[in-house]
């Protein structure tokens, strides 16, 4: 079976050394599971559409291959399972038990962090994690109640924080899903904004408590990495620069990659930001290694309109048995052993 937090031995060569050492690591996964819901009628929101009798006949056998393709996409990603999991677009604790006990990652034990949100659609973002080696302290869903006029409801999905000892060592993570771009880009950049500065008078409260907070904020932020929300207000910069957060993601949108397409155009609305006490490769504790965009080959579409896109469940109505309509991304981390 596969270790569950990837605390295995790894001989690595970092870029700026030329002595190979002894790693522990630890991989982070984020992926947007395209309307992962339960067969059941929930009255608080709209999600009839999901049920048997529903617009897309959402049957027992249809919940049951989408939830198996999406623990397939998660126990793929690298060598060991990962030592967190952010997810999006999921129902509710029903279908994140229905995960976390899959035969793939029974193994792994994990345990997940999770509120239902006030979003319409009722679905909601959460964070499977490994007890053995990450301690929840707290956790709070960060509501985010829209500007009047910005979108066509008020209520989006809340931002998920959770602080806990990774190893030993205090962490924050943030799992995000923010407003979509429905109504048009601009139309609804405000209530990205917004969300943003959410998060960041969040993440400052943080700081004041204690400088040096090692931070993870990953999420689909319905944004790439060069908008305002994520380069102005969060200040999410390509390099590592006092002061502002990291993105990873920033160089690979500039080279035109991305986690889901629209019309022949990528977008890279799916990544994980870090602090910039991640950075140091010197420190005892954690620190970031590499990221990426898990694009593996039966995760992408091989015919039709949609070759090269990402293999989405969905064609309308149609239940395609495909994976999502974005690609997962991820992060290593690395700490000498």
């Amino acid at each position: 079976m596969k270790p569950i937090f990837s605390l295995f031995l790894v001989t690595c060569l970092l870029a700026n050394s030329q002595q190979k050492s002894i790693f522990k690591s630890a991989t982070i996964i984020f992926y947007n599971t395209e309307n992962l819901y339960d067969t059941i009628e929930n009255p608080l929101y709209r999600d009839e559409e999901f049920t048997p009798t529903g617009a897309r006949k959402y049957s027992g056998t249809i919940y049951t291959s989408k939830l198996n393709n999406i623990v397939q996409t998660l126990a793929s990603i690298g060598s060991n399972l990962p030592a967190f999991i952010g997810l999006a677009e999921i129902e509710n604790d029903w279908v994140l038990n229905d995960i976390v006990n899959h035969s793939r990652l029974r193994t792994a034990n994990y345990s997940f962090v999770h509120y239902d949100s006030r979003d319409a659609r009722g679905i909601d973002v959460a964070l499977l994690y490994q007890p053995s080696y990450f301690k929840v302290i707290q956790s709070k869903a960060i509501q985010v109640i829209l500007p009047e006029g910005s979108k066509t409801s008020r209520y989006t999905r809340d931002i998920l924080w959770v602080e806990g000892f990774l190893d030993g060592e205090l962490i924050d993570i943030y799992i995000n899903h923010w407003p979509s771009r429905y109504g048009g880009t601009n139309a609804s950049e405000p209530a990205r904004m917004y969300a943003a500065n959410v998060l960041k008078r969040h993440i400052d409260s943080i700081k004041q408590i204690e400088i040096g907070r090692k931070i993870i904020i990953m999420g689909d932020f319905n944004d790439n990495p060069s908008n305002k929300s994520i380069y102005q207000i969060l200040g999410a910069k390509e390099k590592a620069i006092a002061n502002n957060l990291y993105n990873p993601f920033h160089a690979l949108y500039m080279k035109g990659i991305g986690t889901l397409a629209f019309q022949d155009a990528w977008a890279l609305f799916d990544q994980i930001i870090l602090s910039q006490e991640w950075l140091d490769k010197k420190q005892k504790g954690f620190f970031y290694y590499r990221s990426g965009i898990y694009n593996a080959s039966f995760l992408t579409e091989n015919i039709g309109k949609y070759k090269g896109y990402p293999m989405r469940s969905w064609d309308g109505y149609q239940f395609r048995n495909g994976y999502s309509d974005h690609y997962p991304v991820y992060l290593s981390l690395l700490k000498s052993f």
